[in-house]
């Protein structure tokens, strides 16, 4: 029997850009499902495991760094797989958080291809994360 697919949560307030981003990673095979902010999000990981979280950095009702600091209190296993996205410029206080993480992050515009790059290395980096559904990671 096959591994279950990755399944990777996109916390994005662009409806297209998610809709772009979950269309390019379901093509490449893994689960996605969006959330349009980081409340909603925070629902959706109470009710399923993630491999993987993309998160933007701004967002209204509660931004990325606000998800990630709720994550780390209510699940700090979970907060290890995160990767942010940021549009526009990275003002000091947003790079000081994501430099004391050391969490990757990708530029917005994504190019498709550097998508797709990103997250397989991020599955590569992790493979010694174990599964959030209690297995080994698929490889």
């Amino acid at each position: 029997m096959a591994p279950d697919p990755r399944a990777i949560l996109v916390v994005d307030d662009d409806p297209t850009f998610c809709g772009l981003v979950e269309e390019v990673l379901a093509t490449e095979g893994y689960q996605v499902t969006a959330a349009p902010n980081g409340l909603v999000a925070l629902d959706v990981v109470r009710d399923r495991a993630f491999d993987l979280i993309l998160i933007d950095v701004r967002m209204p009702e509660l931004d990325g760094p606000g998800f990630y600091k709720a994550l780390q209190d209510r699940d700090p296993e979970l907060a290890r797989r995160v990767m942010f996205m940021t549009g526009g410029a990275v003002g000091p206080e947003t790079a000081e958080f994501l430099f004391s993480l050391r969490a990757p992050y990708l530029r917005k515009p994504i190019p498709i291809d550097e998508l797709r790059a990103a997250v397989r290395r991020f599955f590569l980096a992790t493979q010694s994360f174990p599964g959030p559904r209690g297995r080994p990671p698929a490889g």
